[in-house]
């Protein structure tokens, strides 16, 4: 198992200062999201190319930090078109360097007809919708297979592949074999299924057996009718139980702390090797 951290999630700017922190909090691993923390590669067609995506590579490898995913994350049903392809081109873009950046997986959400907010929409859950999805993650797969990289999706309630069920669908439609999977627990749960999530997550390592490439770990507490995201173990979720699933499930697990910031960063990142290592 190996604990990871966003490089946004660092509070820093720049390479060399996001692998200062990594050093500084003993993170051995990054979900890369290059223009999220590099001010000077912008989230554009083009902006990332074979030279500094080599030197970030290069720099990430020679401080011993990995990278089991690298975002590229867009709307595949935005309303402005324009901006759809321009994602699509960075998505090409970081799938094509994605070696030279240290990994071959490159992950986006399915969206939402919220546009920018990427929250629920009743038409997310059209039929219109998941084809839509299903034609661009098609579109985003075949290209990757051209440069001997991955894909990988992630659902959540308030998207088009809102549950686990619906996120297979596209992937059994899209049928393509590198097509992997982001799983996320905290991202399927709503006011109505909440209390559920144990059997969520056993749905998700059932139906997705030898699919999943990174786990994002979260923590959350119900109030005033919401959910709202806490820090792993700060909340309502039974971490003994979820990591015994994911261990059993894959004991080299990579495990994401998504939004896990600040002073919870060593606690936190503490608290969850800890429950694996006593499991």
């Amino acid at each position: 198992m190996q604990i990871a951290f966003r490089t946004h999630d660092l509070g820093v700017k720049g390479l060399e200062n996001a692998i200062e922190k990594s050093r500084n909090c003993d993170i051995s691993a990054v979900q890369l999201v290059v223009y999220k923390f590099m001010d000077e590669i912008k989230y554009a067609p083009g902006a990332l190319n074979a030279d500094n995506s080599a030197a970030i590579g290069k720099a990430l490898k020679e401080a011993n930090i990995s990278v089991p995913l690298i975002g590229a994350y867009f709307n595949p049903v935005h309303s402005d078109k324009e901006k759809v392809a321009n994602c699509k081109a960075v998505f090409k873009d970081y799938l094509k360097y994605s070696k030279n950046l240290g990994c071959n997986i490159v992950g986006s959400e399915t969206g939402s007809f919220n546009d920018d907010k990427w929250t629920y929409n009743p038409l997310n859950r059209t039929e219109e919708a998941l084809a839509t999805v299903i034609e661009t993650f098609k579109e985003l797969a075949a290209y990757a297979k051209s440069v001997g990289a991955f894909v990988g999706m992630e659902g959540a309630a308030g998207h088009v592949c809102w549950n686990v069920a619906t996120l297979k669908r596209a992937v059994d439609a899209i049928n393509a074999d590198n097509i992997k999977i982001i799983f996320d627990i905290y991202n399927y749960l709503d006011a109505s299924n909440y209390q559920n999530y144990l059997e969520i997550l056993d749905e998700g390592l059932k139906t997705f057996e030898g699919k999943i490439v990174v786990f994002h770990i979260k923590d959350c507490v119900f109030e005033d009718g919401k959910l709202k995201q806490v820090a792993p173990g700060k909340g309502m979720f039974d971490f003994d139980k979820i990591l015994k699933k994911i261990k059993a499930y894959d004991r080299n697990a990579y495990l994401v702390l998504e939004g896990t910031t600040g002073d919870d960063i060593i606690p936190c990142s503490e608290f969850i090797r800890n429950k694996w290592n006593n499991l």
